[in-house]
């Protein structure tokens, strides 16, 4: 067999095994539902077609404790994905949040120690403000910074990105928010991880092992009023691991064949 072909069948064959180790990645959405449950009395309704659309609408049944909290998290096969603190990914969906009640809803990268509560890219709806923050994610504030707040009932697409680089004081991870609003994308850049707690056993210089992924919608009860619906939508919902086959296909290998052959 040729040196081409063999290099040709050996990126097939490592090819066919990252895709199907990635088929069992991801496939799938959890959702749990009453987090924070001042209204028990209140009307849920959820539907989950990942990664095509997961809804979770709640309407509080009258003036009642402070908020309702409910979130959806990456999985795999059904069981909520454990995200280690060395693995690379880019999520986004397209965010909606609408309808007459009040409190906000957004991305969610949460640290071992509170999978369901914090790290927040968040969308406030009773002023509009978008921003990081909680858990072991860099605040940034895109309403401090670049002057964006958020309309209730608009349509918005937003993502992180997270790059665990060396994991080191010297080259920490990093996370990117971003988002496009109309035609407009707009970006925090790289914003680096600091050190954590080097006494816990979940690594250091990033988001910790054991973390999840996903969204969340925390309803603000007695602030809404009862009857006062508000419903948060993640449509086309995108999770890409590192590219790491493209990366060795794109090391020059065949370039380098190539030459030999001439």
């Amino acid at each position: 067999m040729s040196l081409l072909k063999c290099c040709a069948c050996c990126a097939t064959l490592i090819g066919l095994a990252a895709a199907n180790a990635l088929g069992a990645m991801w496939d799938s959405a959890v959702i749990n539902a009453r987090v924070f449950n001042d209204d028990p009395a209140s009307t849920l309704t959820t539907v989950n077609t990942y990664p095509t659309l997961v809804r979770i609408s709640d309407t509080p049944s009258g003036a009642a404790g402070f908020a309702n909290l409910h979130n959806f998290h990456l999985a795999d096969a059904g069981v909520e994905h454990s995200f280690a603190n060395g693995e690379a990914f880019s999520f986004s969906a397209d965010l909606t949040i609408s309808g007459a009640g009040a409190g906000e809803a957004g991305l969610q990268l949460s640290p071992w120690w509170a999978q369901d509560v914090d790290g927040r890219l968040n969308f406030r709806t009773t002023d509009g403000e978008i921003a990081a923050f909680g858990g072991r994610l860099p605040f940034y504030s895109f309403t401090a910074s670049q002057g964006l707040t958020y309309t209730k009932g608009t349509t918005v697409r937003v993502g992180v990105v997270y790059n665990p680089n060396s994991l080191s004081s010297s080259d920490p991870a990093t996370i990117t928010y971003n988002l496009t609003m109309g035609a407009t994308t707009y970006t925090s850049g790289a914003l680096a991880f600091d050190m954590g707690n080097p006494m816990e056993p979940y690594g250091l210089w990033g988001h910790l092992d054991n973390a999840r992924v996903g969204g969340y919608l925390q309803v603000f009860t007695t602030q809404s009023g009862a009857g006062n619906n508000l419903t948060a939508e993640w449509a086309n919902i995108t999770i890409v691991p590192e590219p790491s086959v493209v990366a060795l296909l794109g090391l020059g290998i065949l370039p380098l064949l190539f030459h030999r052959r001439r």
